[in-house]
């Protein structure tokens, strides 16, 4: 981790850990297919992926992540895939300089790291936070290097190209926020206006997305579209309800009542065990969590609702109906 230089071709460096061409195109296509894109810019994709991986003293684009009032689940759905990650092999065109669970050194040498890093890369580096930024007793609750979460985000998010919010804690305040929230937890973009805040919900949210969003912004040279609360498009654009494989059964009024029926069994609607998917919008049931294989409901839980605002609050009991509403 941090400022590196290559002297050698990108399938070397892909190489040099153990990810294949084969491996690389696969990634491409996925990602094309994840922004809605034809499958024709799977190969774009590669192609600009590969010029921006840099070479002979050329510096790649800094990203600094921020750890606040955080479980560092978001971290582990990030990294967290079969060995050796594609992830680890496209992450090669970005300089991760500053991410205290990740980064090699600690105390001083840490902060010494993060402070160079938005010196040399003033305005130009991608900040990510992750977690809640708790403000009560003057940040006390989460507090870095002596100084407060608060006063390390104001100053990093001024210096940035722009922030990424990572996982529901950062987007809206998650679990830190609900009721009767001591610390006083918020969420990111109430302390970074007028930066630009990409809100990549969850809890934890799918490392696909943040790496999808990465890869739009190295491809078109900006952010992928977003909606009104600043979300990727391409991941919540959609209910979850709309995208279930069981969707199928609750149109034809095929409900489980209890996890040990034979409508459970037979992999019904789950709705009536107090299914959030109907309100909550993002994309599990199409690109799942580790590696691409699970996602809550196609592992037999109702959906929790994570991925939206104050979900703590609203939508518990977990196995609840939600009072007054009902899915389209």
């Amino acid at each position: 981790m941090g400022s590196q230089t290559f002297d050698k071709n990108v399938e070397a460096v892909f190489e040099s850990v153990g990810v294949t061409r084969r491996d690389f195109m696969k990634f491409c296509g996925a990602m094309a297919a994840i922004l809605g894109l034809p499958p024709v810019f799977a190969s774009r994709i590669a192609n600009a992926i590969e010029r921006e991986i840099p070479f002979a003293g050329e510096k790649r684009p800094s990203v600094l992540w921020l750890n606040l009032q955080s479980c560092t689940g978001c971290t582990e759905s990030f990294t967290r895939s079969d060995h050796p990650s594609i992830a680890e092999a496209v992450l090669t065109m970005i300089s991760l300089d500053y991410h205290e669970t990740l980064l090699a050194a600690s105390g001083k040498s840490a902060c010494q790291a993060c402070e160079s890093a938005m010196e040399e890369n003033r305005g130009k580096y991608i900040l990510v936070v992750e977690g809640a930024v708790p403000v009560s007793d003057d940040g006390t609750f989460c507090t870095i290097a002596g100084k407060s979460g608060v006063e390390y985000l104001k100053n990093m998010s001024e210096k940035a190209a722009f922030v990424i919010a990572l996982g529901t804690c950062a987007s809206y305040g998650g679990l830190p926020a609900a009721k009767p929230n001591p610390t006083a937890a918020q969420s990111v973009d109430e302390f970074v206006s007028p930066k630009t805040v990409v809100r990549i919900p969850g809890c934890p949210p799918i490392g696909d997305v943040l790496m999808a969003t990465i890869v739009h912004f190295l491809f078109f040279g900006k952010l992928p579209a977003l909606d009104s609360e600043n979300r990727p498009q391409f991941a919540y654009g959609k209910y979850i309800h709309e995208q279930c494989r069981r969707h199928y059964h609750f149109e034809n009024a095929e409900m489980v009542l209890g996890f040990n029926d034979d409508e459970y069994r037979g992999g019904y609607c789950l709705f009536p065990l107090g299914c959030k998917g109907a309100f909550t919008k993002n994309a599990c049931s199409v690109m799942r969590w580790n590696m691409g294989t699970a996602w809550c409901v196609g592992s037999g839980h109702p959906c929790v609702g994570c991925s939206e605002k104050d979900f703590w609050d609203k939508f518990t009991p977990i196995y609840s109906l939600v009072e007054g509403r009902n899915p389209k």
